[in-house]
Order: C-alpha cells, then structure tokens, then sequence
C-alpha cells in the first residue's frame, strides 16, 4: 500500500481533540475532511488511463506467497484510490491518500529502492516518490489545504466556544 499526505498543522489535534469531547463531532469532521479531499482523490484516480505493461493483465504471484499481485486493472486501480485518516503519535502525515490495490501500489513503487526488471521496464522513479498518484495529489494540494485549513479553524474555534 502506498500514500500521499496533505500536511495541515493542528489536524491530529483537532481529530484528537473531536474524539475525546464528541464521537459524532469526529465523525463528522473526517466526513467533512474526506469531502474535502475530493478532488485530490479525483485527480490521483483519473491518472490511471491504460495497462502501464502488456504483461500486468495477467495473473500472477511472488514465488512462495499465497497473495495474488496481478492483474493489473484500470477499473481496480481507480478504486483503489481512496482517503485514510492516520491519528497515530508517531505518524508523518494525518490525512493520507493511498493506493489500496496490490497491482497498482507495485506499479507505483516497482524500483524505487531497489533495481529490478520491473522498476526498469516502468521506468525510474525516485526513492520516497511514485510514478503516478504522488504527481497528481501534489498539483491539487494547494486548494485542498486551503480549504481544509478553513475547516480546521472553524472547528478549533467551535471546540473552544464548547469548552468555555
């Protein structure tokens, strides 16, 4: 599985914050944060287009593993795409944007840390970076942050009228 995060200071506070005083009040929150986030999951799901290698239709395995990685399918791919919220202490990024489908995270990450056959058939792709998704949340971040910044004033600000 592969992410993308949209950094916003005071959103794992926020969230934190929303579960301790209300369960609803969080729950309504990552509803409003997912819609939010819309347009970065469309543009990361309108990226995949075409079967990046003829090869990736077929089924296939890692040797010694139950799992099947492959086919590759656009439609798979598409929904793959979807909005996770990680409130973890030791976590980088709260709202992430991942890859969900096993086919498709491989395409996206396939040699990025290690050279293999794969990674070159796909082409290069720099270490912490992806071929596809991390691209297409990066050119539609900016409205996402600014909006989601609004929202998270506007609840800070809620939570604090509450609490007096």
């Amino acid at each position: 599985m592969i992410s993308t995060t949209i950094q916003v200071a005071g959103v794992k506070d926020t969230i934190n914050q929303l579960g301790k005083i209300d369960k609803q009040l969080q729950k309504d929150f990552k509803a409003d944060a997912i819609a939010i986030a819309a347009p970065a999951v469309k543009a990361a799901q309108n990226v995949y287009v075409d079967l990046p290698l003829s090869g990736m239709k077929y089924n296939w395995q890692s040797e010694g593993r139950t799992r099947k990685n492959f086919p590759f399918t656009v439609a798979a791919a598409v929904k793959g795409v979807r909005v996770k919220f990680d409130t973890r202490r030791g976590a980088v990024g709260v709202i992430l944007i991942e890859q969900s489908n096993p086919a498709a995270a491989i395409f996206e990450t396939a040699g990025r840390q290690n050279a293999n056959k794969l990674g070159d058939q796909l082409g290069f792709v720099g270490e912490g970076r992806t071929r596809l998704i991390g691209p297409a949340v990066y050119r539609a971040r900016k409205a996402v942050e600014r909006d989601m910044e609004n929202m998270i004033t506007k609840t800070q600000t809620e939570i604090q009228r509450g609490l007096k």
